[in-house]
């Protein structure tokens, strides 16, 4: 899986090349780390590199790609950008109807799903909480709306960029 994640200042390539239980060998742009991943709570998550270790909390931003990244002494914005947001962004975007269907970037497990198909639902409102990478992530509704369609069920294992809940637009 790769993917990048982009700040005010730069752009970094990530790539997962090996995982097993809370160890990572990561790659970013050229550099290759190992890290050490727990999760201390919801959204919060010790990360150990070379013996140093360092406390983030990441909190879901304005949007499902967008996120908050607090550490101790900083606060970053950051974006991910996923093969998904890519050919958006090349096609020039626009509301579509893939704008009405919540996915995730990445490869994950879907630990709860908290509305039903015919649900109405309000922007803002949780519809899925997906762990990725130790993480787990609530996807929100970005508008007020219906669940139109679920596509996956609590339990399942998810693919990058599958849908997992549709959302029909309320009018």
């Amino acid at each position: 899986m790769s993917l990048e994640i982009k700040t005010k200042d730069r752009t970094a390539a990530i790539e997962v090349l090996e995982q097993e239980g809370s160890f990572y060998k990561v790659k970013i742009d050229d550099k290759v780390y190992e890290l050490d991943v727990e999760k201390v709570k919801d959204g919060v998550y010790s990360i150990i590199h070379n013996g140093a270790s360092v406390n983030m909390e990441a909190v879901e931003g304005d949007s499902p790609n967008k996120l908050n990244i607090n550490t101790e002494n900083e606060t970053y914005e950051v974006e991910v950008i996923d093969a998904a947001s890519r050919y958006k962004a090349a096609s020039g975007g626009g509301a579509e109807a893939s704008d009405r269907t919540i996915s995730s970037p990445m490869p994950g497990k879907v630990v709860k799903i908290p509305v039903s198909e015919g649900d109405k639902v309000s922007k803002g409102e949780t519809v899925i909480i997906i762990s990725a990478m130790k993480m787990e992530s609530e996807y929100k509704s970005a508008f007020d709306g219906t669940v139109a369609k679920i596509f996956v069920k609590e339990g399942d294992t998810t693919e990058a960029s599958a849908p997992l809940v549709e959302i029909e637009p309320a009018e």
